[in-house]
């Protein structure tokens, strides 16, 4: 019978245990081997780890729900899930469930106290976890993994003064790899990319002809990203690279363009103009054109005429 809740790990040992592995050797950081876990249970298995999970896997003949996304994991495939984060996996019926790879887990307690606690809140892609997974070359997955077999060869060494400090670093130069891989696949998928700009353009400008402008107001960056199936921020850094600009810098110009148009087309007061793009105050919808435009709303309208 499929799990209703997902089931949940506190620790990483908890996580060994569950995969029939055996105890960690360090209870706060550990690396598997994806090729001697036990086989999952059939049907739709959802898990969550309260520690940090960088995992590559290949050859995997199950279904995985990575957020609003399917993934096929046929090709060298990367994903980073923060604390709390469901992973769902869907196993057919008398499967059996074949992977490589591995996993790195890493629980925040072994961060308390450095400066990686804080940062590591910063990389993007463990909220992209939800939505994009990173698709590494040959070359890459091997930086990778040699990276990982380090991590993994420090801890198995006799723990000193300097063991936690070694791994952090080690962990830095993942993350900071991973960050430059990510970039690279916002460049090398730009057809992709394009195409939900494209798809950007038309939600937004549905939008705005719509009642809901009038009646919503601006449509908000979370409303954007979960109607083109991304996250706010995977949205934001993508259209970042694209157009040098944020979701909500590109919304705040689709607007001013829609205003500009009535104010140099309409006879509308500013205050029906603010009103019929969903500001409830004029003041705040002068106050964004003049920071837009550095005209007021009727300087603009002045000098158009």
């Amino acid at each position: 019978m499929a799990t209703t809740q997902p089931r949940r790990f506190k620790t990483i040992g908890e996580f060994h245990q569950f995969r029939e592995l055996p105890k960690p050797e360090h209870p706060l950081i550990s690396v598997i081997n994806l090729e001697s876990t036990k086989q999952l249970p059939a049907n739709e298995t959802g898990i969550v780890k309260d520690f940090y999970s960088i995992a590559l896997k290949r050859n995997f003949n199950a279904r995985m729900k990575y957020g609003q996304q399917e993934f096929d994991f046929n090709e060298g495939l990367m994903f980073f899930m923060a604390p709390g984060q469901v992973l769902k996996i869907e196993i057919e019926k008398d499967t059996i469930l074949q992977q490589t790879g591995w996993m790195l887990l890493v629980h925040p307690d072994f961060l308390w106290n450095t400066p990686l606690a804080k940062t590591i809140k910063h990389y993007e892609y463990f909220d992209y976890s939800v939505n994009e997974a990173l698709f590494l070359s040959e070359k890459e997955e091997a930086i990778m993994a040699g990276i990982v077999e380090s991590i993994q060869q420090e801890y198995h060494a006799a723990i000193d003064k300097f063991s936690q400090d070694i791994i952090i670093a080690q962990l830095e130069v993942l993350l900071k790899y991973a960050d430059r891989f990510y970039q690279r696949q916002f460049i090398t998928r730009k057809i992709a990319n394009h195409k939900i700009l494209d798809r950007l353009e038309k939600l937004i400008a549905d939008y705005f002809n719509s009642d809901d402008l009038m009646k919503q107001g601006l449509p908000t960056v979370q409303y954007v990203a979960e109607n083109l199936n991304l996250s706010p921020t995977y949205l934001s850094g993508l259209l970042k690279l694209i157009t040098g600009q944020t979701t909500q810098q590109h919304i705040h110009d689709k607007l001013i363009e829609k205003a500009k148009e009535k104010l140099s087309a309409t006879d509308l007061s500013v205050s029906e103009i603010a009103y019929e793009l969903g500001f409830e105050h004029p003041q705040s919808f002068s106050k964004l054109f003049k920071t837009k435009t550095s005209l007021s709303p009727l300087e603009f309208r002045q000098s158009f005429n």
